[in-house]
């Protein structure tokens, strides 16, 4: 199979999603794509400063129609992808850059508004060690790493360009931290050549994202296997990792995104095991643990987790 490798140059960069943009890269099933990411904002430096007023350099020209979100590179197109087939990420390395942020306040969000943070902001500079995995920022916290991309997902049939704030079926902006090196995410596709766009790589964040921001890092490398399913249906996004099968919720009122996740769990364990909805239901009570995704992208996402070998056949 096919290795190619993307930049994020003027190019390949986009900020919102759209079934019309022309695809930067056309693969095959099987394919692996290596990218060098953007930091979410299209900063090209580091942050020097904790407060908001002393901006970094950005990427230039940015359309404010088109450029308006997060910083992605592609889209990408799959020879034979179509409505109604899933589309499997195949995750693989992921090496976050030398420099990081994470800012809380300073804006009428929904979360900063509740707490009473909206008149002042702070932000957090980090330095990312991407070969030992930690953090260190101007105040001598230090932590560990688990990087991530926060942002990986395709158009829905709809004209026009759309935000990349909130996730859709189609993925996109799902924050969820569980999508590390050696996981699969698996998306419905919505359109012919499926359009897939990856950014806002996050080099560790907690379940919830609860100021907002993660760690948001560029990413030296994010390395991407795309594998067409043309007989799995679904209806929401999916993902396999080393300790399970997920399933997503996603709605504006997170216990409507908790039922949906559930749901969709409900309906693995038919598809992995042949049961009725009413035993699902009793076993998820049992093994399934429902995770808050994220609480801040407008849309807000549930997880639901079945660990692997939880559920074992004794007959």
């Amino acid at each position: 199979m096919a290795v190619y490798h993307i930049e994020p140059e003027r190019s390949t960069l986009h900020g919102t999603f759209s079934r019309d943009y022309v695809p930067v890269l056309t693969i095959q099933s099987g394919d692996t794509v290596v990218y060098r990411t953007l930091e979410a904002g299209w900063g090209i430096e580091p942050r020097r400063s904790a407060v908001h007023e002393e901006m970094p350099k950005k990427v230039e020209p940015r359309d404010p129609e088109k450029d308006s979100g997060h910083a992605l590179c592609g889209p990408i197109s799959i020879v034979g992808a179509e409505p109604g087939m899933t589309l499997e990420v195949q995750i693989g390395e992921i090496r976050t850059g030398a420099w990081g942020w994470t800012g809380a306040g300073g804006w009428e969000h929904d979360v900063h508004i509740r707490l009473g943070l909206t008149s002042k902001d702070r932000y957090h500079l980090w330095e990312l060690d991407s070969d030992n995995l930690t953090a260190r920022n101007q105040f001598g916290y230090e932590i560990s790493l688990r990087p991530f991309m926060g942002v990986m997902g395709m158009p829905t049939n709809e004209p026009g360009f759309h935000s990349t704030a909130p996730p859709r079926f189609t993925g996109g902006n799902l924050d969820c931290k569980e999508l590390v090196p050696g996981s699969s995410l698996f998306l419905p596709i919505a359109v012919s050549g499926g359009l897939f766009s990856v950014g806002d790589g996050h080099a560790v964040q907690g379940d919830g994202e609860a100021c907002v921001t993660a760690i948001e890092c560029p990413m030296e490398r994010v390395e991407l296997t795309f594998v067409l399913h043309r007989d799995m249906k679904l209806t929401a996004p999916r993902a396999r990792t080393s300790e399970g099968w997920l399933t997503f919720g996603l709605h504006e009122n997170l216990q409507e995104a908790t039922y949906l996740a559930l749901e969709e769990m409900m309906v693995l364990m038919g598809e992995q095991y042949g049961i009725d909805r009413l035993d699902a239901l009793a076993l998820s009570s049992l093994l399934v643990d429902l995770r808050i995704t994220q609480i801040v992208n407008g849309v807000r996402g549930c997880h639901a987790v079945l660990p692997r070998g939880a559920l074992r056949l004794s007959r």
